[in-house]
């Protein structure tokens, strides 16, 4: 409820009553894209979960042309670029070619959902985790102008030289650089649960502690780490509050042994504040023929959304 100052003519609102309807309005105005859990805002229903393509490695042989169609013959939603693949969209593309690829997007039903770019920051040398943090924000700008809404970035591993935790807090607060960059431009910086070592849930949790800023979320992975120690439940719990983006693999049955069910029930009662509802297909094994795969993972994947 506002509040009237007693010094102030009574009707008209106090310097406290404005400051915070501005601020009020501002948070309102400053709301991400990415759903209406942002800003502690009490969600009026679940994230509706959407399906996408991750261009490794099913697409990674297109043209942005042709893998916009395929998504859309196939009822894929959106799709991850995942740089240096045929698509061509890199943050070394000139005006023009922007454009285009801007205009590809307009004029498609499929959505830039994101790029998937390969920045981490684990480096020992500083001026190698310097040149990719400057070119994660340059994936931010890009992302930005296409009408895209976060950049993936990723962990890769544990210098043995170097104590675990000084990593993990090096890698944490080259997020919260990248995070801030981010919010900007209102992106999302997208951490894929990857890695050796860091891909272990306590690592990644001790890194998201460390980023600590809303705009840094996680890239649930879907790896076989997942169900170690405590199991499944309790590792997805782990890291549930930062929840983004998925990266599913295979939903077929037989092609990959995870607990689809299992992940699918937590997605759909997520409350993550940061959760876009994208679950975006990745998977190494590439199937004879693409198109139909993609299908055959669209039914199964409204099965396990139903």
């Amino acid at each position: 409820m506002f509040e009237f100052d007693a010094t102030e003519p009574f009707g008209r609102p106090s310097r406290r009553e404005i400051m915070t309807r501005t601020m009020a309005w501002s948070l309102g105005a400053m709301t991400p894209m990415w759903g209406s859990h942002a800003f502690g805002m009490s969600p009026l229903a679940a994230v509706p979960l959407k399906l996408g393509l991750v261009t490794y490695q099913w697409g990674k042989d297109l043209s942005l042309v042709d893998l916009l169609d395929v998504c859309k013959r196939t009822h894929y939603a959106g799709v991850e670029l995942r740089s240096t693949h045929r698509h061509g969209v890199e943050p070394s593309m000139n005006p023009a070619q922007r454009s285009e690829a801007k205009k590809r997007f307009a004029d498609s039903p499929v959505a830039l959902v994101g790029l998937g770019s390969a920045c981490e920051y684990h480096a020992v040398s500083p001026s190698v985790v310097e040149k990719n943090i400057d070119e994660t924000k340059a994936f931010i700008d890009l992302s930005a102008e296409l009408g895209g809404s976060g950049v993936k970035v990723r962990p890769n591993g544990l210098p043995s030289e170097v104590p675990v935790e000084k990593t993990l807090e090096q890698i944490g607060k080259s997020l919260q650089i990248v995070g801030q960059y981010a919010a900007k431009a209102n992106q999302q910086i997208r951490l894929e649960v990857h890695g050796k070592g860091t891909q272990e849930i306590p690592n990644m949790k001790r890194i998201m502690e460390v980023a600590d800023h809303p705009n840094v979320v996680v890239c649930w992975n879907c790896n076989p780490t997942d169900l170690s120690g405590p199991g499944f439940d309790a590792n997805f719990d782990a890291l549930a509050p930062w929840l983004g983006t998925v990266h599913i693999h295979d939903l077929r049955p037989g092609k990959v042994d995870y607990p689809w069910p299992a992940l699918f029930k937590k997605l759909k009662a997520s409350q993550a504040k940061g959760f876009t509802g994208w679950c975006l297909m990745e998977d190494g094994a590439t199937p004879p023929d693409i198109p139909a795969a993609m299908l055959e993972n669209h039914s199964v994947f409204e099965s396990l959304c139903s």
